[in-house]
């Protein structure tokens, strides 16, 4: 298939940050040093004359991570200082007493539990939680569940048009210990922000700016865990590594040929009156990675919430009578920050075609068995029961997420879409479904979404253009943009009422 870069399609602007691994290193020596056999055991020698990102520059952060690798499978790999919620100086101090390495690290984590650590050329991500009744010294939360809060360090920070982006309040109890830390609410989390090393940090939890309820977190029910998080962030691992000037993505590649039956409308193009507060869509050309389309052909992206489909528009008839659409920044009540509005559709509704392959397979035609795919090689982010996969990549060039909607939790606990398993792009991962808090919540479709990460925390940002140069690549045919076209006001009647609300958002869900 011959291939062009995407001429109209723009890639996105990435900064990278220079790591000040000596002021990481005094911090070490710091913590540990309030333990002396602790100190007495750790070489923090700067004698050798090798270059500063060679691991032997800097012995006490080799001899950390070997001890803490058991307990954080891949610490080595972060190219930032790790913070996590962890006493190092006491773990250490019990691994010089003879404790086996990892077998012994909950009591070390503030009655946090750690549910998923990743890390790469990029950076690393956590999750920990924190159960309800381990809140020791808390006030007592309304809400049943465990609290998940993540962590995010990154060395590459995405530069996305961001109006509402810097803001933020100080928080005067941890003005000591974190200087510039912002604390902010957005898109349904509250966010702690702050740069360490020279690294920017943002740790978060999921939670709602309304009253306590026992299935929905209240944003300042959420403050008391993400401030003990943060007292008790220590550094637990890291290594400098080799400085990469190539730190551009990939360029979206799309092929030569025109497809002869795939068109599509502007991004941003989204149904008249259909935006929230009656605000357009967001015309953003960036296609933010090269990805694997998540369905197969035919597939279309389309309004579920807005617009009747004409009788004409059947999905197995080629896409010139059935065009896509732009479907991010539709109205819903969450927060979405690259929405006109500030509140949005946070990602495209993808409904499949007709099962052409299982056709061709001479295998009989299933349309409930129409396949989901991972579209990059990542790793899971999901804890069990939860509505929402995320897929996340980190590369030298890279750290973005990619989250799936309406399958079903519980099949996906019982295949293993669960935190901290690796898939292969293009691997199956589930099927098209309709689960929206309750199976035939909604209409068949996948909703899909792109977040990227910058000095705010993840950020959703509008994934039509990324999707399609991958429909494009899938198809080995370049698209036609057609329209913009004139139409009336969104079609009311025929909304889905499961769809144009939001569900619970505690359950991450979204349409």
């Amino acid at each position: 298939m011959a291939l062009a870069a995407a001429e109209e399609f723009r890639t996105p602007a990435i900064s990278v940050v220079r790591v000040e691994w000596r002021a990481a290193l005094d911090q070490l020596r710091s913590e540990i040093g309030t333990v002396p056999a602790v100190a007495a055991n750790v070489s923090f020698s700067r004698g050798r004359r090798v270059p500063r990102f060679d691991p032997r520059s800097m012995p006490a952060l080799v001899q950390l991570n070997g001890v803490t690798s058991p307990i954080f499978t891949g610490i080595t790999r972060s190219p930032v200082p790790v913070l996590l919620p962890f006493d190092t100086a006491a773990y250490l101090a019990s691994y010089l007493d003879g404790a086996p390495a990892g077998l012994s690290a909950s009591r070390y984590l503030a009655d946090f539990r750690n549910e998923f650590f990743d890390a790469g050329p990029a950076g690393y991500d956590a999750v920990f939680s924190l159960p309800p009744e381990s809140g020791t010294g808390l006030p007592q939360l309304s809400f049943a569940k465990p609290v998940e809060v993540q962590i995010t360090g990154s060395r590459l920070t995405y530069d996305v048009a961001d109006p509402a982006g810097g803001k933020g309040e100080p928080v005067k109890s941890l003005a000591a210990q974190y200087p510039d830390l912002r604390r902010f609410i957005r898109e349904g989390y509250v966010r702690y922000a702050f740069t360490r090393f020279g690294v920017p940090y943002v740790v978060s939890i999921q939670c709602l700016d309304s009253a306590p309820r026992v299935r929905r977190l209240a944003c300042r029910e959420a403050y008391p865990v993400a401030e003990r998080f943060l007292k008790a962030l220590r550094l637990a691992g890291g290594l400098p590594s080799r400085p990469r000037i190539d730190i551009a993505p990939l360029v979206a590649e799309r092929p030569l040929a025109l497809a002869p039956d795939f068109t599509y409308r502007p991004a941003g193009d989204i149904i008249a009156n259909s935006g929230a507060r009656r605000q357009g869509g967001r015309a953003d050309p960036t296609a933010y990675s090269q990805i694997r389309f998540p369905l197969e052909a035919p597939a279309f992206i389309h309004s579920q919430s807005f617009g009747k489909r004409r009788s004409s528009d059947r999905s197995d008839q080629p896409s010139s009578r059935y065009p896509w659409r732009d479907n991010f920044c539709e109205a819903r009540s969450f927060s979405v920050a690259q929405c006109a509005s500030g509140f949005g559709h946070q990602g495209e509704d993808i409904r499949p075609g007709a099962c052409t392959a299982q056709k061709q397979a001479g295998n009989a035609c299933d349309p409930k068995q129409q396949p989901i795919v991972a579209v990059r090689d990542g790793i899971v982010i999901r804890s069990s029961k939860q509505q929402a996969a995320t897929l996340q990549t980190n590369t030298y060039t890279e750290h973005i997420r990619f989250r799936y909607m309406h399958m079903n939790p519980s099949v996906m606990d019982a295949d293993g879409v669960l935190n901290g398993r690796h898939l292969a792009e293009g691997e199956k991962i589930g099927v098209v479904s309709n689960y929206l808090d309750h199976p035939n919540g909604t209409s068949r479709h996948l909703h899909f979404d792109v977040q990227v990460f910058t000095r705010d925390g993840w950020i959703w940002v509008n994934p039509y253009v990324t999707l399609i140069s991958a429909y494009e690549r899938l198809i080995r045919g370049r698209g036609h943009e057609i329209g913009p076209e004139i139409a009336g006001p969104p079609d009311a009647a025929h909304a889905a009422p499961d769809e144009a609300r939001h569900p619970d958002p505690m359950e991450g869900s979204d349409n």
